[in-house]
């Protein structure tokens, strides 16, 4: 190891992209974040242009230029950088000259982790609004052959001779239970298109109580519930029974998951209630929010299923519908507001952000 790279070496513990221009733009020296954030090896980087790995270079070529002629100490800038068939990065960049005779050049790039959100959050949205199309649809499909279906079935039911009714009619009643099981379960689907959104002052830690009352109704043992409120947060705007039943089907699901620990008595959730400060939800910032989270110390979402979770007939769950936390995403979207879980074992967390007046 020469001593240069040896005064290097300490750069790989960094979190943040640190990337070495020589005078002609050519990288001299990655960090292992800058490999990873590049996708690409020291080796394979090495004497090439950065300004080479994106589409659109200009912008962050014309700040190597300014920092060659010293017309600033540090430039800070937000950029986007497009690559060929690869995302593109949005980070927030640090670029200064080094006080050499080489005339290097020290770039610090660092993801932008707001942007990622907001293009996430979009993306969540884009997907929701097809599901509640493709899920309308689909059950209007369901809906109108499914009548037909189980009046066939009665008139069928009525015409059996009297000879073998007892052993024909166990058929027909089949095909009528199954009717109508189909037709609960397409009005669940159609139920958050159908119901009015009514609107009135809600305060979010009486729809805590109520939810926490029906599920320790239903869990009365080996469950507990502990609740960290912040009893700051104002009333809002909103419709108080779909943030009921949002937040019971998030701690039904968990209370569910939690059986073994219910049968061990150390199950617990935890409702938890914050003020969060400038938040944008869906591209709109607001000055406060509403901070909810529904925490449980279960096995954790199956990594197969955690990234759809919101999608409808998803369940991880036997027995489940698939329809409790696709109908909670769609209150919470009716408020303005986003839904997020982040799940491991022994710690999943559902949050809940709603803005505040």
């Amino acid at each position: 190891m020469t001593l240069v790279n040896h005064k290097l070496a300490g750069l790989d513990i960094l979190a943040s992209a640190v990337v070495l221009l020589d005078a002609e733009g050519r990288i001299s020296y990655a960090n292992a974040a800058a490999e990873n954030l590049l996708e690409s090896s020291l080796k394979a980087l090495s004497r090439q242009r950065l300004t080479s790995l994106f589409s659109n270079p200009d912008e962050l070529a014309g700040i190597c230029v300014q920092a060659l002629e010293h017309k600033f100490a540090d430039m800070r800038q937000d950029l986007t950088l497009e690559r060929p068939g690869r995302e593109a990065l949005h980070v927030h960049s640090i670029i200064s000259a080094l006080d050499d005779a080489a005339g290097t050049i020290l770039i610090e790039l660092r993801e932008n982790v707001q942007q990622l959100k907001l293009d996430r959050e979009e993306r969540i949205l884009d997907q929701s609004q097809v599901n509640k199309e493709l899920i309308r649809n689909l059950a209007h499909e369901i809906k109108n052959p499914l009548g037909g279906i189980r009046g066939a079935a009665q008139l069928l039911e009525l015409e059996l001779p009297a000879l073998h009714l007892g052993a024909l009619r166990e058929y027909t009643q089949v095909i009528i239970k199954e009717a109508d099981r189909l037709q609960t379960l397409v009005d669940r689907l159609l139920a958050p298109h159908r119901r009015p959104h009514i609107v009135g002052d809600v305060n979010i830690h009486e729809v805590c109580e109520r939810v926490r009352s029906l599920i320790l109704a239903e869990f009365p043992c080996g469950l507990s519930i502990r609740r960290d409120y912040d009893a700051s947060i104002p009333e809002f705007r909103g419709d108080k029974e779909q943030l009921i039943q949002t937040v019971l089907n998030i701690a039904h699901n968990a209370a569910q998951a939690l059986s073994e620990r219910i049968e061990a008595g150390d199950a617990e959730l935890v409702f938890k209630t914050r003020v969060a400060r400038q938040v944008t939800l869906a591209k709109v910032r607001y000055n406060l929010a509403l901070d909810l989270h529904i925490i449980d110390n279960g096995p954790g979402i199956s990594p197969q299923i955690r990234d759809r979770i919101f999608y409808p007939l998803v369940s991880g769950r036997e027995g489940g519908s698939g329809l409790g936390l696709t109908l909670a995403q769609t209150f919470v979207q009716q408020h303005m507001g986003v839904i997020e879980c982040e799940s491991r074992p022994g710690y999943t967390d559902f949050r809940i952000v709603l803005p505040l007046p």
